[in-house]
């Protein structure tokens, strides 16, 4: 990394890690509306688009292999990162965002935010989406809650964060079942445009991700980031 970029990333970290103390005792609105159209998205509306979309925690030679399978394919995904990832792992982070990969919060700590107030979610989210625009130059658009867990301030945190909330509409459950098998068929039975599928960077997965791709292109669907497939 530059030495530019990393006095830019190391600043990012320091902030972040200041907001993580002084966020819960900062006035921040506890009243942002969540209006009956602003919910969590668990499917895009693309015909002819899907996305494999990987929650990043650990495992990071598994994401780098992940990495260098779509290159191979000159096709794009999303990460969903965890602050705490992207924290001890800040160059590597840049590097696959500045491949052109889309970048998601996936929070700082792993929290449950479906027992997390406003405050809590707010702070959680706001920490990790500040820290990944200061390491990889650019917004951020979305966030993965961990395990899928969220509540009515976690959306309205959103809100006031501009970020829209990221289900799913297939789980390989990848992280529990270490079968390539299993992983691949969990992706691909019944896959439809729009289709959004949790994966994680696991041996197992990136040994089914060649055939779970190649099924998507005999199937006219075109592996794509998860904005792409919103649309």
């Amino acid at each position: 990394m530059k030495k530019s970029t990393a006095m830019s990333v190391n600043l990012a970290i320091c902030l972040v890690l200041i907001s993580l103390t002084t966020i819960g005792l900062a006035t921040v609105d506890l009243t942002v509306p969540v209006s009956e159209t602003t919910k969590a998205i668990y499917h895009g509306s693309s015909k002819d688009k899907v996305a494999l979309m990987f929650n990043v925690y650990d495992g990071t030679e598994h994401l780098l292999a992940i990495v260098d399978i779509f290159e191979k394919y000159d096709l794009k995904t999303t990460f969903f990162v965890g602050g705490v990832w992207a924290r001890r792992n800040a160059d590597t982070l840049s590097s696959i965002a500045s491949k052109g990969f889309e970048i998601g919060s996936h929070g700082y700590f792993h929290k449950d935010h479906s027992k997390c107030n406003y405050r809590e979610n707010y702070r959680e989210i706001s920490a990790s989406k500040e820290l990944m625009e200061g390491i990889i130059g650019h917004k951020i658009t979305l966030f993965a809650p961990p395990s899928g867990a969220y509540n009515n301030d976690t959306i309205a945190a959103c809100v006031e964060l501009n970020l829209n909330v990221i289900m799913w509409s297939r789980d390989t459950i990848d992280w529990r079942d270490h079968d390539s098998d299993l992983i691949y068929r969990r992706a691909t039975s019944d896959m439809a445009g729009g289709d959004l599928i949790l994966m994680h960077p696991t041996q197992e997965t990136v040994n089914a991700l060649p055939e779970i791709l190649d099924y998507c292109i005999q199937h006219e669907l075109t592996p794509s980031t998860v904005t792409e497939t919103l649309n």
